[in-house]
């Protein structure tokens, strides 16, 4: 089969927005945790491509996220349990990566342990391995350093947040900081040094935990600091993607119970300078949105 055909009896179409709701059948079955809102955000800010069968049901999915002008991630790339195994996945993401190609944009996106020796012969390299935790009880609150203040971010604050992130996560995401603080703002906050920033984060609903993330800060102090003001405002139970090089933050999370049952690779065909760098990254946005 060549990479862009698909079984007899499917139907590959352009995603919209209005999808959002039956697309979550998708999610349910693979037990992942975006909601029709996630969905819509991604569907409304970039584009996807899905496969309908002859009664009309969605099959399989594949987005293609903007991140800036020289940058996309792909991501949802979701094929039910009957037509796997048929390459209707690597179809799908062979569209995404041609669209992304020819917008001149690097590819990004985050490979499950199946996923990523498929992306690697497609070209893909790794940057950095990232473990997801599920956290049922909150560890013990961390107060932020001397000298740093934290508090909710408001949306006069974006500004100022954008630009102290894309220096250190060198994604171009005004949109999704936006989206994130509109949708669940309790779950955002700032730490400021004076009126400098020095370390964000977000979160919002899901499925069937709420993510926390991004977190972005100078420090591990304030990045827990951060989670700790998080986790006070809305209870358990969590999921963060943590990048494995944050192991403190790991070992903060094991002490009340918390576990790391997957991992990701985050990869990248292209070029964008500085992606690989985790350094600031506390937790990531999450995979479907870079």
């Amino acid at each position: 089969m060549a990479p862009t055909e698909l079984p007899p009896g499917l139907q590959r179409t352009a995603l919209s927005a209005d999808d959002a709701p039956d697309l979550v059948d998708l999610v349910v079955e693979a037990g992942w945790n975006q909601i029709a809102a996630d969905w819509r955000f991604m569907l409304n800010e970039g584009g996807g491509v899905g496969v309908r069968d002859s009664d009309n049901h969605w099959v399989a999915s594949g987005l293609c996220f903007p991140l800036g002008a020289h940058l996309s991630w792909i991501s949802m790339v979701l094929t039910s349990e009957p037509w796997r195994r048929r390459g209707i996945g690597n179809a799908l993401l062979t569209h995404c990566i041609a669209l992304v190609r020819d917008s001149g944009r690097a590819v990004g996106l985050d490979a499950t342990e199946f996923g990523r020796p498929v992306y690697a012969k497609a070209g893909f390299r790794d940057l950095y391995g990232i473990d997801r935790w599920r956290i049922a009880e909150r560890p013990l609150a961390i107060e932020p350093p001397a000298g740093t203040a934290i508090r909710e971010i408001v949306r006069g604050d974006l500004p100022a947040v954008a630009s102290y992130d894309v220096a250190r996560s060198a994604m171009r995401r005004d949109h999704v900081l936006r989206h994130l603080q509109g949708r669940v703002p309790a779950l955002g906050f700032v730490a400021l040094q004076g009126e400098v920033p020095v370390g964000y984060m977000l979160g919002r609903d899901g499925r069937t935990a709420t993510h926390l993330g991004p977190v972005v800060a100078d420090n591990l102090g304030v990045a827990q600091a951060l989670i700790s003001r998080a986790m006070a405002a809305l209870g358990p139970p969590y999921l963060m993607d943590v990048p494995q090089r944050q192991r403190d933050i790991g070992s903060w999370l094991a002490t009340a119970g918390a576990h790391a049952p997957r991992a990701y690779t985050r990869m990248l065909l292209g070029d964008a300078p500085g992606l690989e760098d985790a350094t600031s990254i506390f937790a990531i946005a999450g995979p479907e949105l870079g």
